[in-house]
């Protein structure tokens, strides 16, 4: 089996200015609308692909990527962790693979497990996990369940736009109110004011809290980093509509990418708490496994001035590694940049009277549910 070698970061300059420039130009065509920028083999392939310029041009246009859907039914939807340096135990997510497309996202080396690359085919190819609701109840009728809270949005996105048509996130939040259970919620979509009326039963219980992830307040650069999320404004929006109805809410501003949106962290800070947002939180850029390569073309295509300066500083902030994976040091970094970073966020959190975190959610309420027995009476 060929092992995976990630492109240096010189060949994927000379690729930009190589004889294969049109051909790049025409993938990236292709590629409209998506964070990634190719899409490389998945690491666990027996063969890796890459398209080259044979010289007799291209035929006919190349068509776009299309998302597709792949219904699956799961085994389990409860996930347990560790972690910790992770502020949950237990987390579901109902999709796999994520449409908004974050080029930085850490959970794209997930999808190499289902043979798809980190690249493209993460943002593409999004599984749906039918039964998640009946999965979840069963889950909790277990007689040796005991609730603790369920984080939702810790891998892929709760509410990415598969969510509008499919709505097994409101499944399970109903499940949530049904019997009682508590619920943290982290997005980067106005699609969660959907289910305010669920929100709002939850949150008079003690039993809900949600995230709202802001990397921008500039409309072009959030629609370069996440092409297929909600714009600044309406994430804002959602967050006055939740803290309106009485939903604690947190605002995320993550991941900080040095000298690209890192200038920002004030600001967005300052809307946040404009609109209603109690706490705030932020983490450093991450680029673990083949997020590296993701990020470095994504960075080659919007700001190609900026490469060098940019990855010099993640660097920095990694004991000169492009990742350190190391628990209480991956969230945050170290060195002169990071402490500088930090001290910024604890100075503006600490000015606008945000939070450190939000309350803790209460688990005594808990009710089992009670399901229908498949045993056939016998009169």
């Amino acid at each position: 089996m060929a092992l995976y070698q990630a492109p240096s970061f010189e060949a994927l300059e000379r690729l930009s200015r190589s004889r294969d420039a049109d051909l790049a130009r025409r993938e990236l065509v292709q590629a409209r609308g998506r964070g990634a920028q190719s899409n490389r083999s998945g690491r666990f392939e027996p063969h890796q692909r890459d398209s080259f310029d044979d010289g007799w041009g291209s035929v006919e246009p190349m068509p776009l990527f299309e998302t597709v859907e792949h219904m699956e039914r799961a085994k389990s939807i409860i996930t347990s962790n560790d972690s910790p340096d992770i502020g949950f135990e237990r987390s579901i997510n109902a999709y796999r693979g994520c449409e908004h497309g974050c080029s930085y996202c850490f959970a794209r080396p997930s999808h190499a497990f289902l043979g798809h690359s980190a690249g493209i085919d993460f943002e593409r190819d999004i599984y749906v996990k039918t039964n998640a609701v009946e999965a979840l109840k069963s889950e909790f009728a277990a007689r040796n369940y005991r609730p603790k809270p369920i984080a939702m949005g810790t891998n892929t996105d709760p509410y990415q736009p598969a969510e509008r048509k499919h709505k097994l996130t409101r499944g399970i939040l109903e499940v949530m109110l049904e019997t009682r259970h508590p619920v943290m919620i982290t997005t980067k979509s106005a699609l969660i004011a959907r289910d305010l009326d669920i929100l709002t039963e939850l949150a008079g219980l003690g039993l809900v809290k949600v995230a709202m992830s802001v990397t921008s307040m500039d409309h072009k650069l959030s629609r370069k980093m996440e092409p297929r999320a909600s714009s600044p404004a309406r994430r804002l929006e959602a967050i006055r509509l939740l803290s309106e109805a009485g939903i604690p809410t947190a605002i995320f501003a993550s991941p900080m990418i040095p000298a690209i949106n890192d200038m920002e962290l004030e600001r967005i800070l300052d809307a946040g708490k404009a609109q209603g947002a109690i706490s705030a939180q932020m983490i450093l850029l991450r680029l673990p496994g083949e997020v590296r390569d993701v990020f470095r073309e994504w960075l080659l295509r919007h700001f190609p001035d900026r490469v060098r300066h940019v990855l010099s500083l993640v660097r920095d902030t990694r004991g000169g590694k492009d990742y350190d994976s190391r628990w209480g040091t991956r969230m945050t970094g170290e060195g002169p940049y990071a402490t500088l970073l930090r001290q910024r966020f604890e100075k503006a959190r600490d000015r606008y009277g945000l939070e450190a975190k939000l309350a803790g959610l209460r688990t005594d309420l808990f009710e089992a549910p009670k399901l229908e027995s498949k045993q056939m009476s016998l009169f």
